[in-house]
């Protein structure tokens, strides 16, 4: 995107570091982020930002090891934010001193007072009838600046942090200890606002923007080949294949893989948008028959996503060796997964459990990537859809997994339980859309459990299946927390549910949090 300003997130390991970029995407500011052994001069030379910002983390800056940025940041001549462990590297770099002290850490909300130094960076802030002239903040330190580098002046202090906000206005350098990136900074936005607009960026970072740009990459990268797309139905893959579609037109097919598992009526809906609506070549490949017989007698969840992700690579090579002269394989990758991708320490991190998904396609293949929306977040994902006029009812869906209902049905699968959950599914969705929460929730679905209850039901004694309902709130999944549903919602979702749907007979609601559980069961 080197049409655009660009400004460059180094990352020090923070875990929030992402927000920081959803914050500059929001006021329309195109930014990368890249860990900090990443960054070098050369990195710097070719990359040439407008303005750097300095992300949060875990160490401290007086350990061995301890992660810096290059020296000749500094000499840019660009505006430099520091923020957290970025305002302690940025002091301990330019001659200042920081200390691990007792009683100075602090976590959580924590209030900021003004100096009365006027500074721009701080422009919408510390109204007087707001607090008592202070700003609500969010600390996460534990080490605190014990000395401020030459140059750099203070503008705001909290209890356990005298130099909570700092700056060298004359080089456009400023540092804060808290995080204005979450939500519990109130104000952080107006911050993020002031910066970039002290750094010169004219917010040219727009949907319509990205889409011209990128039809034509996508046209230069592929030419004249054919590219196949792996559509999943789900809002990632058909906005990169309308976008594809858009670019290069029948050059591309798309293979949908119905294994069985999707939700009540989804193969038709997917089906008839992209053949009846934007007339994309499509292959439905309807597979249901494999994937459960493969299925039959599997309880374990590892060993369930582990074969139905094998049958999504054996079944889309069968469909792939029908297209004559296909080169590139389309894929929704999101820039989330190529940060994640890209590992701060290079350590490994635990597997939670297997993630379905297209990776080793390409080298098995002799593909080559085509992946237009590698440079956007979910929320981006969906305005590009909207500015390529897919239908909100579809890109507002909520996510659903590549295993598909097999991960809602723990335990042994059967079409009798599949068949069961998926028309619970429907009548829970169709309330909460009736009673106007679908776009509250992040995600919601029913579960079927792997038990079955007495009941009474006509005055007869019923041994019918239990199911769980879940709904939670997210910005990005990673987190998550249960849907305060009314008792009232409650009990008639589970009424609609038990009168309308045979084979149930009791219904309980997952009040769970992510940690410490996942959104889904399996």
């Amino acid at each position: 995107m080197t049409q655009h300003d660009r400004l460059l997130i180094i990352d020090f390991g923070s875990q929030v570091t992402q927000l920081i970029a959803r914050r500059l995407r929001e006021l329309n500011v195109y930014c990368e982020i890249h860990p900090f052994n990443r960054v070098d001069d050369a990195f710097l030379k070719d990359f040439a930002p407008k303005a750097v910002i300095f992300s949060g983390g875990p160490a401290s800056v007086f350990a061995e090891g301890a992660p810096m940025p290059p020296e000749s940041v500094f000499d840019l001549g660009v505006p430099i934010l520091g923020i957290c462990y970025g305002q302690q590297v940025m002091m301990h770099c330019l001659g200042g001193k920081v200390e691990r002290g007792h009683g100075t850490a602090e976590f959580g909300r924590a209030f900021v007072t003004h100096t009365g130094a006027p500074l721009d960076l701080l422009d919408g802030w510390f109204d007087p009838e707001t607090h008592g002239g202070r700003e609500q903040v969010w600390m996460s330190h534990g080490d605190h600046v014990s000395a401020i580098a030459p140059g750099f002046a203070v503008y705001g202090t909290s209890p356990n942090a005298p130099f909570a906000i700092t700056a060298d206005p004359v080089r456009h350098f400023y540092a804060v200890q808290f995080h204005p990136e979450v939500h519990h900074t109130p104000r952080g936005a107006q911050l993020y606002a002031n910066f970039v607009r002290l750094a010169g960026f004219t917010g040219d970072w727009t949907m319509g923007a990205y889409r011209d740009e990128a039809v034509r990459a996508i046209r230069a990268q592929v030419g004249d080949r054919q590219v196949i797309c792996g559509l999943s139905g789900g809002v990632d893959s058909s906005v990169a294949a309308v976008l594809i579609h858009e670019a290069i037109g029948d050059q591309l097919t798309c293979v949908f893989v119905d294994h069985g598992l999707l939700r009540l009526g989804e193969a038709d809906q997917v089906v008839s948008m992209f053949r009846d609506h934007y007339n994309i070549p499509l292959i439905h490949a309807d597979e249901s028959d494999l994937f459960l017989g493969k299925l039959d007698g599997v309880s374990d969840p590892e060993t369930k996503r582990k074969i139905i992700g094998g049958l999504f690579i054996d079944v889309f090579q069968k469909y792939a060796d029908q297209i004559d002269g296909a080169e590139f394989l389309a894929q929704g990758t999101l820039y989330p997964d190529v940060i994640e991708s890209v590992s701060f320490s290079g350590g490994p991190s635990v597997t939670i459990k297997s993630h379905h998904n297209v990776g080793g396609l390409p080298e098995k293949m002799g593909l080559k990537l085509v992946e237009p929306l590698r440079e956007l977040f979910k929320d981006e994902v969906r305005a590009l859809g909207r500015e390529l006029g897919l239908p909100d009812s579809f890109i507002g869906r909520h996510p659903f997994p590549g295993p598909g209902l097999a991960i809602r049905c723990p335990g042994e699968i059967t079409r009798e339980k599949l068949d069961i959950l998926r028309k619970a599914d429907a009548v829970y969705i169709d309330q909460i859309r009736k009673h106007g929460l679908y776009d509250e929730i992040w995600q919601a679905f029913a579960a079927i459990l792997p038990m079955r209850t007495v009941g009474v039901m006509g005055d007869g004694r019923t041994y019918d299946f239990a199911l769980a309902l879940r709904a939670v709130t997210s910005v990005d999944g990673m987190t998550a927390d249960y849907y305060p549903f009314t008792h009232d919602f409650l009990g008639e979702t589970a009424t609609r549910i038990i009168n309308e749907v045979q084979g149930v007979n009791r219904v309980f609601y997952d009040c769970t949090s992510k940690p410490p559980g996942t959104i889904e069961l399996e």
